[in-house]
């Protein structure tokens, strides 16, 4: 049987809400580059089939529904916190932090926020909801513009660093991508208190005092 992927949305619908966000995140897992957040408020009772969690979803599909939110969304915020920050507050708490962002980044005030099982501190209601980006369609939506945002950071950074293939990996632990951070060391944008980031920073650390 289908999920409704409204049925939250209908359910504050009739309790007098209007303006509900969906917001999520992407890229808590990377060892490089930001954390960013999406928030977006669609029309009520909107569809658009076969929009769902953005990990479930093809690149190609991703940049197609990507293009249709955008143009269809009542508002659309985005929320991007960098490496640098992830290392400084943890990135429970960066991801938090995108969210927020991306909701202030909101042109309409929300009414109501449905986030994917993060609690916010908000002035309005905030429904978390574990899997949320596979059961709201407004949460699955903001999966994809964060996703998106995300990948076409990385495809620019890969770009000033093509060695690193980041345009592939997109910064996720794969085989390859240890590999050549084995090879070629560690860049500003990566996060530094990522264990498989920190063991190569420690090992160059000992080869440099081991050479003195």
């Amino acid at each position: 049987m289908a999920v409704d992927l409204l049925a939250y949305e209908k359910k504050l619908n009739k309790e007098g809400y209007t303006l509900i966000a969906g917001v999520d995140e992407a890229g808590r897992g990377p060892l490089v580059g930001p954390v960013v957040a999406g928030a977006v408020i669609l029309p009520q009772n909107y569809k658009l089939e076969g929009l769902n969690d953005s990990k479930q979803l093809s690149e190609k599909k991703r940049n197609l529904f990507y293009d249709i939110i955008k143009r269809d969304a009542i508002s659309v915020g985005v929320g991007i916190v960098s490496a640098k920050e992830i290392d400084e507050i943890n990135i429970l708490e960066a991801s938090r932090k995108a969210m927020n962002i991306a909701l202030d980044n909101l042109e309409y005030k929300p009414e109501y926020i449905l986030t994917d099982a993060m609690k916010l501190e908000r002035d309005v209601p905030v429904m978390p909801i574990i899997h949320g980006d596979a059961l709201s369609l407004n949460i699955a939506a903001a999966s994809v513009i964060a996703k998106v945002t995300r990948d076409r950071l990385m495809v620019e950074y890969s770009k000033k660093h093509p060695e690193y293939e980041i345009d592939k990996h997109k910064g996720y632990p794969t085989k390859r991508h240890l590999e050549l951070i084995q090879k070629y060391g560690i860049l500003e944008e990566y996060r530094k208190t990522y264990k498989p980031v920190k063991e190569v920073l420690e090992k160059g650390r000992k080869d440099e005092v081991g050479s003195k």
